[in-house]
């Protein structure tokens, strides 16, 4: 092909724009679509890899699952993460995990098939799986205009308090049949059946959950009719935790049954994931008394695990609270708590899906002055696209996520964000393409520092005293004496391994939030210090100890490939 034809400028033009330009291509009276018919050999290998990982157990013996790149946000409005984008990312070579939004039976009456048909065959066409994100779909018990709330105290499944009236919150001791007649309400709407019909058999279905319906608190039990007619007053905390852990944990499982009992196939009954946002330990475990109010009781950090298939745990930067990037009060620090999380949940639920959904904590110009971005600006320093790529590949090498889901609000456009959202894809796409990466991803062991706790050490339990809580590397720039929760850590690293004593490798990854640092002594426990260029957008380097050396891994392609066309 001659590069001065049309479709050669048009693929000039592609490859020097950056992903948040290229969100629809529909001009005048033309109008292009992307085909499962790619003249390019990398695609239908991506294409592969998308769904041989998806499907991939958490338990295979050769190694973890590689990550997949997700969202929040639906693109149910103009320019925002669509589904017709999300084809666009997996032509241009890019490892997601498509999405839609879950059809709600409520908006039934004129369904959408324009939002979902077209990419729904073509994912079909692929054998890719999908994702469903919706709603906390138990709110509909609580739901004014839903039978449930009307219902008679003693058959409601809201809170009753004590004089007899009704509250719009979920209490764990209400009548559990109700929750899978709401769970089938969910599944058997027409537009889900259609779903269905033009997608019969993909290799693995994702529902996604928001999980934030307003429910009643262990701390508020003796609120709660149910609650002290079974149990009077004065009962212990840890009693009301394993109660109502215990209780909830029937209750999301009944919900779940009633969702997946009414899907149109055993296919999609049978590869169908149910995931709660959050539905996993707290991050803030140890940072102050207030993680005493979740429902750890004694072998159980958590009962949400147990209710649900999987988890999308939030990794923030919130916009309502004090926590950076670059602090001890930052998600690098609080995730590390997950990682003992993680190995008590596969020891009883091997196959749990865990997931992390990332979020810088900025919204749109409404949200101003809370934005954390205006946060950083106001002490000095700069955050775009590479700080964010910094902080997510720091989480996702800790945690190894199945997916690493981006949070963005619903009216957000990719021409506002998606420059960051470029940012994740990068960090997925290199573990692909780099096998060194491929390599550490899969089998590599998690380094902890025994030279230092934790610093969030308020209340920790006995049985969770000797867990591995720290994995940040020392370096010759971390302050010195006792950390509080805003001590800057002007370095952040950790480290994977792989093999025995005299022969081992390590990958290190480090990133330097608020600006590059050059010739940083780095320690890798039980071994040595290394010397390292630590920049924003963060940096890998691969350590051999049978010849010391250490040697900076390119980490793949860092533009975006354009993708195969075909102009109709």
């Amino acid at each position: 092909m001659r590069m001065d034809s049309p479709l050669g400028k048009l693929r000039r033009w592609w490859q020097i724009r950056p992903v948040a330009w290229r969100t629809c291509l529909a001009v005048g009276v033309g109008f292009i679509v992307l085909t499962a018919q790619l003249s390019s050999a990398a695609t239908p290998s991506v294409v592969d890899e998308i769904r041989n990982e998806s499907v991939r157990r958490s338990t295979d013996p050769t190694g973890r699952p590689l990550p997949l790149a997700g969202h929040w946000n639906m693109g149910n409005l103009a320019g925002g993460f669509s589904p017709s984008y999300q084809l666009e990312l997996i032509s241009a070579g890019h490892h997601i995990l498509p999405w839609f939004q879950f059809p709600d039976y409520r908006n039934a009456s004129v369904p959408d098939y324009t939002y979902y048909e077209a990419a729904i065959k073509q994912f079909a066409a692929w054998n890719l799986p999908i994702s469903l994100v919706g709603t906390q779909w138990e709110s509909i018990l609580s739901d004014p205009g839903e039978r449930f709330f009307s219902l008679p105290a003693d058959q409601n499944p809201n809170v009753v308090d004590l004089s007899g009236q009704v509250l719009p919150k979920l209490d764990p001791l209400g009548p559990i049949g109700l929750w899978q007649t709401a769970g089938t309400m969910w599944t058997k709407s027409l537009l889900m059946q259609q779903l269905q019909t033009w997608y019969p058999s993909p290799p693995l279905i994702l529902f996604l959950s928001n999980n934030e319906q307003p429910k009643l608190l262990w701390k508020e039990a003796e609120t709660s009719r149910n609650f002290v007619r079974s149990y009077g007053i004065g009962t212990s905390d840890t009693f009301r935790r394993k109660v109502f852990g215990d209780a909830w944990i029937e209750r999301y499982r009944a919900l779940i049954l009633g969702m997946r009992s009414t899907l149109a196939s055993s296919t999609w009954q049978t590869r169908s994931v149910f995931i709660g946002y959050d539905s996993f330990g707290p991050s803030y475990f140890g940072r102050s008394g207030v993680w005493e109010d979740t429902l750890f009781t004694p072998g159980r950090i958590s009962p949400w695990p147990y209710a649900w298939g999987g988890t999308s745990s939030s990794y923030y930067t919130n916009n309502w609270d004090p926590s950076t990037d670059y602090r001890v009060w930052s998600p690098q620090i609080e995730s590390m708590n997950w990682v003992f999380m993680q190995h008590q949940v596969v020891r009883d639920v091997p196959e749990f899906w865990f997931e992390m959904s990332v979020w810088d904590g900025n919204g749109p110009a409404s949200f101003q002055p809370t934005n954390k971005r205006t946060f950083y600006e106001q002490r000095g320093q700069q955050y775009g696209p590479e700080r964010y790529e910094g902080l997510v590949q720091y989480g996702m090498w800790l945690l190894t996520p199945r997916i690493v889901r981006e949070f963005r609000y619903w009216t957000e456009k990719v021409s506002d964000c998606g420059a960051y959202f470029d940012a994740i894809l990068r960090g997925v796409d290199r573990v692909y393409a780099d096998p060194i990466l491929t390599k550490f991803w899969r089998t590599g062991t998690l380094v902890p520092n025994h030279t230092r706790l934790h610093p969030y050490q308020v209340d920790i339990p006995a049985e969770y005293t000797t867990e591995d809580r720290w994995f940040l590397l020392n370096t010759n720039l971390d302050p010195p004496g006792l950390w509080n929760l805003y001590t800057e850590l002007p370095v952040m690293a950790l480290a994977r391994v792989i093999g025995q004593s005299n022969q081992r490798e390590w990958l290190v990854y480090a990133h330097a939030p608020v600006g590059p640092r050059n010739q940083v002594q780095v320690e890798i426990p039980d071994y040595k210090k290394i010397v390292l260029d630590v920049p924003v957008a963060g940096a890998f380097y691969y350590v051999r100890e049978s010849d010391g050396i250490v040697n900076r891994i390119a980490g793949g392609p860092s533009s975006l490939q354009p993708p195969t066309l075909l102009i109709k």
